[in-house]
């Protein structure tokens, strides 16, 4: 959270950057570099949509003294029989927001998505939702519970509908372990 305005001998000085706190290092456990294998749920890419396998990969770096998280991630698609489909990108910030007291993440993927997501973590989950009132909802939910296979799900919801699996993946970490964020200096 930005520091109230301080004052110095009466005159007002600039408010500091937030810092990150304990809510970053909580945070930090499920973006480790990973590679990924799993499937795509036959319609989990619109109605009619074939199932199909995917193989992907994933880098994460902190930013701004480790107040947020950036994601950078890719995967292949193929049919069952091993045709290819497609490259999907993704990129992904995710942070701690103090002034609403919960965390948020900004997606956009190469198919022109873009939407902001709230999370929670829940013991060994954090699940991230899509905030707004759209027709199309989203969930992404990492299981950091067995910590050498992640896993990582991403569900949707049409007009308040029960979710519907997308896409499930075993991740595997590549030996690259996550930035514990650092408190930001004040100069």
């Amino acid at each position: 959270m930005t520091t109230a305005i301080e004052t110095v001998d009466g005159a007002a000085t600039v408010p500091r950057p937030a810092t990150p706190g304990p809510e970053m290092a909580a945070l930090a456990r499920f973006y480790p570099d990973v590679t990924w294998t799993g499937t795509v749920s036959a319609g989990g890419m619109g109605p009619g949509t074939p199932e199909m396998t995917a193989i992907g990969r994933a880098s994460h770096r902190c930013i701004q003294d480790g107040r947020w998280i950036v994601v950078t991630g890719c995967q292949e698609q193929y049919l069952l029989d091993g045709t290819f489909v497609l490259t999907w990108q993704l990129h992904l910030v995710v942070g701690w927001d103090p002034s609403h007291g919960d965390y948020r993440a900004t997606i956009a993927d190469n198919y022109g998505h873009a939407a902001v997501m709230r999370g929670r973590i829940e013991r060994d989950r954090l699940v991230f939702e899509t905030i707004d009132d759209a027709p199309v909802r989203l969930r992404m939910t990492w299981d950091a519970s067995d910590p050498p296979r992640l896993t990582w799900r991403n569900e949707s919801s049409t007009e308040g509908r029960d979710w519907f699996l997308i896409e499930s993946y075993t991740m595997t970490p590549t030996g690259r372990e996550p930035a514990v964020p650092r408190p930001s200096r004040r100069t």
